[in-house]
């Protein structure tokens, strides 16, 4: 009953490149803003802000995904995990949105003004 080791030094230099391409991606589109993607609308938010939510919540899984070692994993397990997060996510996505856009209906079409 002998466990060889295994190296996981290439992985650990794959994830570090892709979630440093990611991060550098969403830094880039930070500092341009590009117009094509602030102007332009999607259910109610601009584009730029759909692609950080997005590459986000992808960063998010992937350092799950490689850190936490679910990829091993069963299944059922992954999902039971992963599920509730996406979904407590999504539901906080939808509140700050909601909420957000009831503040600023409330400041802009009152008599009380901006005081921060």
């Amino acid at each position: 009953m002998s466990h060889e080791h295994v190296s996981n030094t290439k992985r650990i230099w794959f994830v570090f490149a892709l979630l440093s391409v990611v991060t550098t991606v969403e830094v880039i589109l930070g500092i341009y803003k590009p117009g094509v993607l602030e102007f332009n609308h999607f259910v109610g938010l601009n584009l730029l802000n759909w692609i950080f939510y997005i590459l986000t919540i992808f960063k998010a899984y992937y350092i799950v995904w490689a850190f936490m070692h679910m990829e091993g994993e069963k299944s059922s397990l992954r999902w039971a995990v992963v599920s509730p997060v996406i979904f407590l996510v999504l539901y906080l996505l939808f509140i700050l949105l909601t909420e957000g856009h009831y503040i600023y209906g409330v400041f802009k079409d009152s008599t009380i003004k901006w005081n921060f």
